[in-house]
């Protein structure tokens, strides 16, 4: 095989992968020495890569990387060469010096932070080529994590513009997770919904666990200690999965609408806190391989608890599940990386951040549609399916004030069922609930928006008209007493009484006064035998007396 040309470079050369001019030696033994590599690939020289494959997945051998650069110019250049994975244990780096021998660099993260010829979080190495030379530079690899071979050069201007760029998208980038995680916390402090907690301990932990997976936190955080730098990995990736599943089984009401799914995710949960609590004190390798195949397992489980939680009615999942569908594309593109079945690129190597930043967001919405569903589990009457009095107390002030501020009308229904405590003394309280349903549902089919109904109390119904007035209210009231008195419900026959109460033209000076005038013609319907409306006599005092109240009955 012919020996592979070297690559020429210039003043200002921009940054170039070095991936098609490396040579590669895999040393199972991890026993050969620097000399022993420089004779043999002198004889015989190393091997190309084969097909441009950088990728070896988890292995114990070490690699022995070589590559020349030739500068066919009159000047000496200033060049950087970039290894851009930062999770390599030991990492070696030769290359010539001017009195002719070789200079030595001994890096990585299994050593301290300062090993580093340049304070940056990816493994930089700067080197001079003499005008009108060719020179061989050869590196050393071995790790106990996933082997990512990512070789590039460039010059020292092209060099300090790109690493400016990159320093700008993971500020934006950790910024992002960063607003994220406070707006959450000032949301959980208002609801105290442990959703929230179990959200912010997950992108708390995904956070940092990038910041290894970055090199930022060897970088900033702790860059006299390289066992943590090693062990923090395995640990945060650890509590990202603990707290995953947490929200997941949360936030997807698993035990209530997936309760199998949730069983299974319980069960990973409980095998993930030893395995998280002996990270710190197992090898590496294997670890990480578990962890691996644990969020390989957990992503695919939690798609289908967002799936089954979707079809059986919960808002946020359909929120959980795109996010996560985001997410699950990523890591199964990283995972492939991870275990050398695709290539080491930039998009295999940032895939799963930029899903994961797109999932966070999403969950971010998925917490917002949860609360706004427990919002409205707060307000409806579980039997009937109508609003409940909490929400109505709320409400009803909010309408009055708005129609007296636009000088708009409001009407107030008051519907009571009539002898329904004998329903439930004769027929049982069973019975009694499903009369209440049954006229519930006739209500909510009765009814449009903006009309507000709900379930007062008891047999009690109230039901807010908008911009009605006392006649549009009159005949929402007869027609809901005959379509209640047609009714067939078995063994019973229902019919309902309903007071009616009209603001119009300021005659009614409070929300109150308003209840209490149709609470009274409520009691005048009964009083005249149920199965009727009565609408309420209400006086304006700026204009004197009004027309004597209407009133209907219609036949039982």
């Amino acid at each position: 095989m012919p020996p592979m040309q070297p690559l020429v470079v210039s003043e200002g050369v921009a940054l170039q992968t070095l991936t098609p001019h490396l040579r590669l030696l895999e040393d199972t033994q991890g026993a050969l020495t620097f000399d022993a590599i420089r004779v043999t690939d002198s004889l015989n020289p190393l091997q190309p890569v084969p097909a441009d494959q950088t990728n070896f997945g988890f292995s114990r051998a070490a690699y022995w990387v070589a590559f020349s650069l030739h500068n066919p110019s009159s000047d000496r250049l200033r060049l950087i060469v970039r290894q851009d994975y930062p999770l390599i244990d030991r990492l070696d780096f030769w290359q010539p010096n001017v009195e002719g021998g070789w200079t030595h660099t001994a890096t990585g993260d299994r050593r301290p932070f300062h090993s580093r010829p340049l304070n940056l979080r990816d493994f930089v190495f700067p080197i001079s080529l003499p005008a009108n030379s060719t020179q061989t530079f050869y590196l050393r690899y071995q790790t106990a994590g996933s082997m990512n071979i990512g070789l590039s050069v460039s010059s020292e201007t092209a060099f300090l513009p790109q690493l400016g760029k990159e320093q700008i998208l993971l500020g934006i980038y950790y910024g992002g997770f960063l607003v994220l995680v406070i707006y959450n916390l000032f949301l959980f402090l208002a609801v105290r919904d442990r959703a929230y907690a179990y959200y912010m301990g997950y992108a708390i932990s995904y956070g940092l666990y990038f910041g290894v997976h970055n090199g930022l936190s060897f970088q900033y955080l702790w860059p006299g200690n390289p066992w943590l730098a090693n062990q923090s990995l395995v640990i945060l990736l650890g509590l990202t999965l603990i707290f995953g599943i947490q929200f997941v089984r949360t936030v997807c009401c698993g035990p209530q609408l997936a309760p199998r799914t949730d069983r299974v995710a319980r069960f990973l949960l409980y095998l993930l806190l030893p395995l998280t609590a002996i990270a710190p004190f197992v090898s590496y390798g294997p670890m990480i391989l578990s962890l691996a195949t644990l969020t390989l397992l957990l992503s695919i489980l939690f798609m289908v608890m967002g799936a089954i939680s979707l079809l059986r009615g919960s808002v946020p999942a359909r929120y959980f599940l795109v996010g996560w569908t985001a997410l699950l594309v990523s890591v199964v593109i990283y995972m492939l990386k991870t275990f050398g079945l695709v290539p080491h690129n930039s998009f295999t190597h940032n895939a799963f951040q930029v899903g994961a930043l797109v999932e966070m967001v999403l969950l971010s919405l998925a917490l917002g549609a949860r609360v706004g569903e427990l919002q409205r589990q707060g307000y409806t009457d579980q039997l009937t399916g109508l609003f409940n009095r909490r929400y109505f107390d709320e409400q009803f002030p909010r309408e009055f004030a708005l129609a007296a501020r636009n000088g708009t009308p409001l009407a107030l229904l008051i519907l009571d069922l009539d002898h329904f405590k004998a329903i439930n003394d004769r027929l049982g309280h069973a019975r009694g609930d499903a009369a209440l349903c049954a006229v519930g549902q006739l209500i909510r089919k009765q009814v449009r928006k903006p009309v507000l109904a709900c379930r007062y109390g008891g047999e009690e119904f109230a039901i807010l008209l908008p911009r009605a007035n006392r006649i549009q209210a009159a005949s929402v009231a007869e027609r809901l007493v005959k379509v209640v008195a047609e009714m067939e419900l078995e063994d019973m026959s229902l019919t309902v009484s309903i007071g009616i109460a009209a603001c119009e033209q300021g005659n009614v000076a409070s929300s109150l006064r308003l209840f209490e005038a149709a609470d009274a013609a409520l009691y005048r319907a009964k009083q005249a035998g149920r199965n009727r409306y009565e609408v309420a006599l209400v006086s304006n005092p700026a204009v004197g007396p009004e027309t004597p109240a209407l009133a209907a009955a219609i036949p039982r």
